[in-house]
């Protein structure tokens, strides 16, 4: 009878134990950002980056004989390596006009520890500020010269895009087989140029990373197209749940053979999203690099954008939005 009710309170007891475990696991469920310890079980990317579009690029002309603009370059890159970020993403143009612009971003970036990705363009290739249109043979050698004349501008580590968002400069139609070709042969003469120019420098910088439209990816990165590239495809991806964006990055590893980045992504983009509160897009992003730290093909996420855009991290006012923290934790993990 002794040993029976022993065997009955110990019972009692393991139940116990149990259900006080379960409650304690729910209440931390409720009351603590499961996302902070969540963190610890995802990797950590080769390329962490956040990109400044909005003012290096779109404010460039605008802003190049502000004085006090070097402030608020400053306190932007500031804001960025506080996150864990190792890249600044750079969209200020290539030419002349805007060197001192890019100076100043590269500088800045350089203060706080971060490597530069530079992903402007020459802006003939789109008519960005009104400049006249080049062509496929001037971009080419534009892009040899600048490399070649600016040694000092890059360092080891640092990532070069030549001709970022590439198609957006062409006449190309995506389901035309010559047409996808004669872009293919583009990219790959401006990559072997590139490499080899940063060679003649003496500068370990990642050459290529054309991003792109995730649709064009799909139809142009082959293995064989990928491969010659460098063996990394880079999407410039907004599409409406983070399950779909696992899932395209899923895909196109699989089709293209090759290591994925993430040149641009982020919420909310009004016509794919709609409107959403700070709270709603901390928990869209949480979701999202959730669903994307456990994909070993992706090594590198850029977010778009720091400040200026709907995505953005930081309001106008330079106080932080509530995805400042959920970026942070994915970003900082060791």
């Amino acid at each position: 009878m002794k040993i029976l009710r022993k065997k009955y309170f110990f019972v009692i007891y393991i139940l116990f134990i149990f259900l006080l475990s379960l409650g304690v696991i729910l209440f931390l469920q409720k009351t603590i950002d499961i996302s902070f310890f969540m963190k610890w079980e995802n990797k950590q990317w080769e390329i962490r980056s956040i990109d400044t579009m909005k003012y290096s690029r779109d404010l460039a002309r605008e802003k190049i004989f502000d004085k006090t603009y070097s402030v608020i370059i400053d306190k932007q890159m500031e804001d960025i390596a506080a996150t864990g970020a190792n890249y600044a993403a750079i969209g200020t143009p290539y030419d002349d006009e805007f060197h001192s612009m890019l100076i100043s971003f590269v500088n800045a970036a350089r203060k706080h520890n971060l490597r530069v990705w530079f992903r402007g363009n020459f802006s003939g290739w789109e008519g960005w500020f009104g400049y006249q249109k080049i062509d496929e043979a001037a971009h080419i050698i534009k892009t040899q010269q600048f490399i070649l004349n600016n040694k000092d501008l890059f360092e080891d580590g640092d990532i070069f895009t030549s001709c970022t968002e590439c198609e957006n400069g062409t006449k190309m139609q995506w389901g035309d087989t010559r047409s996808l070709d004669n872009h293919r042969a583009f990219l790959m003469a401006e990559y072997n140029v590139t490499k080899e120019a940063f060679a003649k420098i003496g500068k370990k910088v990642k050459a290529g990373y054309y991003s792109m439209n995730g649709d064009l990816a799909t139809a142009l990165m082959d293995s064989e197209t990928t491969k010659a590239l460098g063996g990394v495809v880079v999407i410039d991806h907004y599409v409406g749940t983070p399950e779909k964006l696992a899932q395209d990055i899923r895909k196109l590893a699989r089709q293209s053979g090759g290591k994925i980045v993430l040149g641009e992504f982020g919420a909310p983009i009004p016509d794919i999203h709609g409107k959403m509160t700070g709270k709603e897009q901390d928990e869209w992003l949480n979701r999202a690099l959730s669903e994307i730290s456990t994909i070993p093909e992706l090594i590198g996420v850029n977010y778009w954008v720091n400040k200026g855009g709907s995505t953005a991290l930081w309001n106008d006012d330079g106080t932080k939005r509530p995805a400042v923290k959920t970026i942070t934790n994915f970003y900082s993990q060791k």
